[in-house]
């Protein structure tokens, strides 16, 4: 897959404890862009945050919370992150959803021996 000098990232802000059919959102979200064949996802755990209801959540020793910060980053074109969008909408019920343009300087990967 090839992706243009110009593309879009969409990260996604939940909470570590959001599910869909029981299993973890941020999961199903990162298999529903393979599904659609985006070029690449990636999910970072936050140590700290809070959102929408400032709470806090946070990951020091003496207070471990469950619903730590997630943060989901998708690459691609912006043709293909928009046919990720209603999954987006019907499925992200609390957190913050944002897109940015994105100026790709390298996108490789190591070929298979073989």
């Amino acid at each position: 897959m090839k992706l243009p000098e110009t593309a879009e990232m969409i990260r996604i802000f939940i909470g570590e404890s959001d599910k869909l059919n029981g299993k973890p959102l941020y999961e199903q979200i990162v298999l529903k862009a393979r599904e659609l064949n985006l070029a690449g996802a990636t999910v970072l755990r936050g140590i700290l945050g809070f959102g929408a209801d400032s709470r806090l959540h946070s990951a020091k020793l003496l207070e471990l919370s469950e619903d730590l910060p997630i943060v989901i980053e998708i690459v691609d074109t912006e043709e293909k992150i928009n046919q990720l969008m209603p999954y987006l909408d019907e499925h992200v019920s609390e957190g913050l959803v944002t897109m940015e343009k994105m100026r790709v300087i390298k996108y490789r990967h190591s070929k298979m021996p073989g």
